[in-house]
């Protein structure tokens, strides 16, 4: 999904949430839901769109209508040391593209 698409979803209320995902290597993955699955954010060139912050998807989608966010962080310490059974959830931390931290 491209800008200009998640845009028009936007406007007609069909985005669900987007979950802005923390990769190693210091960059984000958005990821928007939709009734019928998730779309990852892509560029110009139909590439998954490299984010920098919250603060650079803000400003990237500054005139889109509001809708929910979730920041999506893996825990780099149950992956490395494996201390705990079963599924491990990420951590999940709902934000606003309108206010600030």
């Amino acid at each position: 999904m491209n800008l200009q698409a998640l845009t028009e979803r936007a406007a007609n209320g069909e985005v669900r949430e987007l979950e802005l995902l923390s990769l190693e290597g210091g960059f984000y993955l958005a990821r928007v839901g939709l009734d019928h699955g998730q779309f990852t954010l892509l560029d110009d060139t139909a590439k998954p769109m490299h984010l920098r912050s919250i603060n650079h998807l803000r400003e990237l989608l500054q005139f889109v209508p509001p809708f929910p966010c979730v920041l999506v962080q893996q825990c780099v310490h149950d992956e490395m040391c494996g201390s705990r059974e079963g599924r491990i959830e990420p951590l999940r931390i709902p934000f606003s593209l309108t206010a600030p931290w």
